[in-house]
C-alpha cells in the first residue's frame, strides 16, 4: 500500500508542484482529483481566517485519514495538505488530491478525505472581522458530521 503524503504547513501550496509530484512518471493513474479549500471574505465581513492546530496529532489524524481513504478506495496515491497561522480571503487553506485508476475512486476518496478531516483532525478556526474586532472561534457544524457519517 501506498503511504499517504501528508504535511501541515504554515506556508502556501502550488497545486501543479503538488500533482506533478503524486502523479509524475506513472503510467497507472487513471484519474487525478483536486479539492482546494480557500479562505472567503463572508461578503466584505472577514479580514482574516486563524487556524490553529495540535502538533503532531494533526499530522497523526491526517496520516491515519489518508490511510483509509488509500485502502477503502484503492487509491494509487494521495496528499493531503492543511495550512495553519493567519489566511487572508482568497489564500489558500487546504489541498487533497486523490490519484486512482478511475475516476470514481479518485472522487470518493477525496470527498472521504475533505469529510474526516472537517470532523476529525485536530484543527481550529478564529475569525478575524473586517472592522478589526477578532472573531470567535468557528463551531463544528452538524451538517459536517453528517456528510462524514455517510461513509460510515
Amino acid at each position: 500500500m501506498t503511504a499517504p503524503t501528508i504535511r501541515v504547513q504554515s506556508t502556501d501550496f502550488d497545486l501543479q508542484a503538488e500533482i506533478s509530484a503524486l502523479t509524475g512518471g506513472r503510467k497507472n493513474v487513471g484519474a487525478v482529483v483536486t479539492f482546494t479549500g480557500l479562505c472567503r471574505d463572508e461578503q466584505g465581513a472577514l479580514s482574516a481566517l486563524e487556524l490553529e492546530h495540535y502538533p503532531g496529532m494533526a499530522e497523526a489524524e491526517m496520516f491515519r485519514i489518508g490511510e483509509l481513504a488509500i485502502e477503502r478506495f484503492s487509491l494509487l496515491g494521495l496528499t493531503a495538505i492543511h495550512r495553519f497561522g493567519k489566511i487572508m480571503p482568497g489564500e489558500n487553506i487546504v489541498l487533497v488530491i486523490a490519484a486512482a485508476p478511475h475516476r470514481q475512486a479518485a472522487f470518493d476518496g477525496a470527498n472521504f478525505v475533505m469529510d474526516f478531516l472537517k470532523t476529525s483532525a485536530p484543527f481550529w478556526k478564529k475569525e478575524h472581522t473586517a472592522d478589526g474586532t477578532q472573531g470567535d472561534w468557528i463551531a463544528a457544524k452538524d451538517a459536517d458530521d453528517t456528510a462524514r457519517d455517510k461513509w460510515r
